[in-house]
């Protein structure tokens, strides 16, 4: 039980950090000129984060066959 307390805990913060990502993105793209290798990584980290968070639903909601 304690783990899936730890696991939805975890999905929470990577799920904050990646609304988060999003708003430097944007900031970052209204900016002009704006770094463009800065705007790559961070993209970057967004869709590893998006990777993260659908592991760990994966590992909350187990698929169920009908």
């Amino acid at each position: 039980m304690a783990d899936l307390d730890q696991l939805r805990e975890q999905l929470e913060k990577l799920r904050v950090e990646h609304r988060d990502m999003d708003d430097v993105i944007a900031r970052l793209a209204e900016r002009a000129p704006y770094d463009l290798i800065q705007l790559q990584r961070l993209k970057k980290r967004k869709l590893m984060l998006k990777d993260q968070i659908a592991k760990l639903e994966s590992l909350l909601l187990p698929d169920i066959i009908a």
